[in-house]
């Protein structure tokens, strides 16, 4: 049985978003077979499989569209996280945090994005994460590791990217309360995955399985990013999460 929400997805996917840029109707009228693998495939199996819940799914498909730019289905997949769980503040908290990691030009379109679903929702600004929150706690032993390490590579390379990497990213946006450490390393990954840049992957989906991201979830996320960022992109992260889930099992 669909629940209320993979509903609201097969609506979606099948005639909301496409329908605002192509037509009604658009799927069976210009790609029939992509209907019939949006309905099956990905509507019936990939987003009703529970070994990644709804509302990480959304989160995820979210994190990919910004950072693959896609403006113009942002605003359906917005409301769609929202409908899953994603509270205003989340999904506010998202679009600062990938500023950092997908360029500030797709956060700022996807705030563009946001806002008529917000005002249409009644989200206020007090519903968002304040500017300076009180911060979570630095773990200062691996902080201080991770940049030891950058420093020792980087330091004579741009010391600008490494001092804001621990003053702005790990001393402060990291720890921002208004995204759980979990959700946080999650959009992350599902950038870098969506970004065709998985060379970055190994520290980020280790920290995700840290901050609690199961093995059989970040499998998951693989499997719902090979729809949304192609299956070539997914198969260049997969021996990156392959030699990741191998050295923790040691």
């Amino acid at each position: 049985m669909k629940t209320p929400l993979a509903a609201s997805a097969l609506v979606l996917l099948s005639t909301g978003a496409f329908a605002e840029t192509i037509g009604q109707n658009a799927l069976k009228r210009v790609a029939p077979a992509l209907e019939a693998y949006t309905t099956g495939p990905l509507q019936a199996d990939v987003w009703e499989n529970e070994t990644l819940a709804e509302r990480d799914r959304a989160l995820v498909t979210f994190a990919a569209m910004l950072t693959r730019h896609e403006v113009g289905l942002l605003p359906d997949h917005i409301a769609l996280a929202l409908d899953a769980g994603v509270s205003p503040a989340e999904i506010s908290e998202t679009i600062t945090h990938l500023a950092f990691y997908s360029g500030w030009g797709n956060a700022i379109a996807a705030a563009e994005a946001a806002a008529p679903v917000f005002e249409a929702r009644g989200v206020d600004i007090a519903d968002l994460p304040p500017v300076s929150p009180e911060l979570l706690p630095l773990n200062e032993e691996a902080e201080a590791a991770r940049d030891q390490m950058v420093r020792n590579n980087f330091g004579e390379v741009s010391p600008g990217v490494v001092d804001n990497t621990r003053d702005l990213l790990f001393r402060d946006l990291w720890l921002r309360p208004d995204l759980a450490p979990r959700d946080r390393s999650l959009v992350t990954v599902a950038a870098l995955v969506a970004a065709g840049q998985p060379e970055q992957m190994p520290f980020h989906l280790s920290r995700a399985m840290d901050n609690g991201l199961t093995q059989d979830e970040a499998g998951e996320v693989l499997s719902h990013l090979a729809f949304y960022a192609g299956w070539p992109r997914v198969f260049s992260a997969m021996p990156v999460a392959k030699q990741v889930f191998e050295q923790r099992a040691e």
